[in-house]
């Protein structure tokens, strides 16, 4: 495998993370995923991408302020590491890459079965 890897989900968290510059907090990650690729996200699963994605240091975390409707309990913000903007600047690039190899004729509603 190469430097970076990452599954289907953990790259659509990661770059989640990015689009809520400031504000990427597990709800709002939830609801951003939710939202912009209409599909359902537990918290569990959100949660456990996050975990990963910090172990592999391409998001890093810190606590905000204590809030009263969150019954004092402060929010973990996330944003992207150095690593993290690699990570998805790679999977772009290989995406990319294989999207300009598939031949056009592959492309063709025409020649292709349904």
């Amino acid at each position: 495998m190469g430097k970076y890897q990452l599954g289907e989900f953990e790259e659509i968290v990661l770059l989640t993370v990015g689009v809520l510059f400031g504000d990427a907090y597990g709800v709002s990650i939830k609801l951003s995923i939710e939202e912009k690729l209409k599909r359902s996200v537990s918290v569990g699963a959100l949660q456990s991408a996050l975990k990963r994605l910090e172990q592999k240091g391409y998001i890093s975390s810190k606590e905000g302020e204590s809030t009263g409707e969150r019954g004092g309990r402060p929010k973990r913000y996330f944003q992207l590491t150095s690593s993290g903007k690699g990570a998805i600047e790679h999977a772009r690039e290989v995406r990319n890459q294989l999207y300009n190899e598939i031949p056009k004729v592959a492309l063709d509603l025409k020649f292709t079965q349904s």
